[in-house]
């Protein structure tokens, strides 16, 4: 079986990112914890899928994804200032560190911190990853159906279809 919508992929992986030509190693998926998914939901990057439509269990692969096909190119507009007030009573946050944030129609994104003053939490609202190439590289492990329940939920739920739940 081949990949196509509507099937669940279950493969490894190793991420590197490219930023002026260098090559830093991300993130691995293994053979004894796969990247398992839904194909053709939106759940990937739509490149990253578009790379492995057609291909079989045990077809290996590699291929990269420009920073305008994977999280963009980074936004000089998404950064901003936050009061530090808004922060109440919590430990004053540190450069780099990871806020979890929600807008006021409550959708839920992550914001680096690149500054802290006596005031003002600056912000970084790009995604970690926005601006860098990423390169792909692994093997297909198994193609199957999705059950009905997995389309029914929009997700696959684990190899064998059954959800830890």
């Amino acid at each position: 079986m081949t990949i196509k919508p509507n099937t669940v992929v279950a493969l490894t992986y190793d991420l590197h990112t490219t930023t002026n030509g260098e090559k830093t190693f991300v993130e691995k998926a293994t053979e004894e914890n796969p990247l398992v998914f839904l194909f053709g939901v939106g759940m990937m990057l739509p490149k990253f899928e578009e790379n492995l439509s057609g291909l079989a269990a045990g077809a290996e692969y590699a291929f990269e994804l420009a920073a305008a096909d994977a999280y963009g190119e980074k936004d000089p507009n998404a950064l901003t200032d936050l009061p530090l007030e808004m922060f109440g009573d919590m430990e004053k946050p540190e450069v780099d560190t990871i806020l979890p944030l929600q807008d006021n129609q409550g959708n839920q994104f992550r914001a680096r911190v690149t500054a802290v003053t006596e005031t003002v939490v600056s912000v970084d609202l790009n995604h970690p990853m926005a601006g860098q190439d990423l390169h792909f590289s692994g093997k297909i492990i198994q193609v199957r159906e999705a059950t009905a329940d997995e389309l029914a939920h929009g997700h696959a739920h684990g190899i064998d279809g059954h959800a830890g739940h």
